[in-house]
């Protein structure tokens, strides 16, 4: 276990050992704990009750922030024709075709979200060595595979954000910035529970979400009543 510094210990101290807090606690606390000097992330970690290994049971989608995000996403629209300009018009910061999938397999990944349309997809699963390493392939289940690019796009740049078990069964997802009033950070944690609850596969019984964890950038995790969260998700 790396050593922690002085600062680090004395935001530590502000945590109760193995207090679960309710979730407007927890919020508060995420904000006293920040180290950072500059406008650090609120991260949230959901550790599921699933087998990562199995395919169905892997848990993936979307989920509208309230809040916003905090910071500017961008957004890359590979398409064909007119529904190039319609991405551009949109607000897409790169819009293109086979030139833009070009210049991605030389090794461009400069942005944040990959939006394809159906179209074009034989084309996108070339890039699978270069996008799917960094998390950025376009997935239907993530909505990112559309003829309706104008609005995902607008999805997108308005706090739409993706979530997904890594290895481990643990979903990590960003809520925002420290700087946030607390009502933000709530309501964008309400909305990724109930988001995540709802995506419970159908082989999954009894308990789902296993333990929830709030932490500031470089700061102590905290500790969230999972199950007073769900009740507010609800």
């Amino acid at each position: 276990m790396p050593k922690r510094g002085k600062k680090y210990l004395e935001k530590a101290k502000l945590v109760e050992p193995g207090k679960k807090y309710l979730p407007s606690e927890a919020v508060s606390m995420v904000k006293k704990t920040s180290l950072t000097k500059f406008d650090g992330t609120v991260n949230l970690s959901i550790k599921l009750d699933i087998d990562p290994k199995r395919s169905d049971q892997q848990v993936r989608g979307t989920v509208n922030l309230p809040g916003g995000t905090g910071k500017k996403t961008r957004v890359v629209v590979i398409a064909k024709g007119e529904k190039i300009k319609e991405a551009e018009n949109a607000g897409a910061d790169f819009a293109g075709g086979e030139d833009l999938i070009e210049k991605i397999s030389k090794g461009w990944t400069d942005f944040d979200v990959t939006i394809a349309t159906p179209d074009i997809m034989s084309a996108v699963g070339k890039l699978g060595k270069v996008l799917g390493q960094k998390g950025l392939m376009p997935n239907p289940k993530t909505g990112t595979v559309t003829f309706d690019v104008g609005k995902v796009v607008k999805e997108f740049k308005a706090g739409k954000t993706e979530y997904k078990t890594d290895k481990t069964g643990v979903i990590h997802v960003p809520l925002g910035k420290i700087s946030f009033g607390e009502d933000k950070i709530a309501s964008n944690l309400s909305s990724v529970i109930g988001a995540v609850s709802r995506a419970k596969p159908s082989g999954i019984k009894g308990t789902f979400i296993k333990s929830v964890t709030l932490s500031a950038t470089m700061g102590p995790a905290i500790k969230v009543d999972a199950s007073k969260l769900l009740g507010q998700a609800e």
